[in-house]
């Protein structure tokens, strides 16, 4: 799964990647926590990019409102078209997230240890999401996503077993385009090897707390500590 993530690329960087749209003002941040609001790609309802901050954690539609003690973080690309919780958002609300890199933890003895994995070349990748709108009767809204994890390839296996969906550049349009697609190219897309080469290293228990947030969580630290 995907539980932490890291985002500090510039609006400039961003830009590069995603394209001119309209976007928020974003701080660095060094550990994305569930429940907290995050910087998405979707498209707007006149069908240009644009970047919202959403609420990571997932609320359908049809649900009685955010509960966190069911907070839907990550959904299986294996089974998201089929899961009542996802569907329709998998067929007309589908996201893109930037991230430099997400954290995963590894059992060491009684323990876990946290580690970095980010692009060898530090570049951010936009990991599949999706998106919901959830409205209660007294019109109180609220907008939260998903990110989609797959199965762990050879470079994060060590790890985890279970990885984030990267989506390429040249399939971004595939993704957020939701108008007509079939589920073929889709599930293609979310099958694809689009993880870059990756660096991956142990870093301080520190970052367990979402309440820490600062640039050395991203050092390199000794197993165990």
């Amino acid at each position: 799964m995907c539980g932490r993530y890291f985002l500090h690329s510039t609006a400039d960087t961003l830009t590069q990647l995603f394209g001119e749209m309209p976007m928020p003002l974003l701080a660095a941040r060094y550990n994305i926590a569930p429940s907290q609001p995050v910087p998405v790609v979707r498209e707007s309802a006149a069908g240009r990019r644009e970047m919202v901050l959403l609420r990571w954690g997932l609320v359908p539609g049809w649900s009685k409102g955010p509960d966190p003690r069911y907070s839907m973080i990550n959904a299986r690309a294996e089974t998201v078209a089929n899961k009542p919780a996802y569907r329709n958002a998998f067929r007309y609300r589908r996201c893109l997230i930037p991230a430099d890199g997400f954290y995963e933890w590894r059992a060491l003895g009684d323990a876990k240890q946290p580690y970095v994995l980010r692009a060898r070349d530090r570049a951010p990748m936009a990991l599949a999401g999706l998106w919901e709108h959830w409205q209660d009767d007294q019109g109180n809204e609220l907008e939260s996503c998903v990110i989609l994890v797959r199965a762990a390839n050879s470079q994060v296996r060590p790890v985890h077993d279970r990885m984030p969906v990267v989506v390429a550049p040249q399939s971004f349009d595939l993704w957020l385009d939701t108008q007509a697609q079939k589920a073929g190219p889709i599930e293609t897309l979310m099958a694809a090897q689009a993880m870059p080469e990756l660096e991956i290293f142990a870093v301080s228990r520190a970052v367990n707390s979402p309440r820490n947030d600062r640039p050395e969580l991203l050092d390199p630290a000794e197993e165990g500590r």
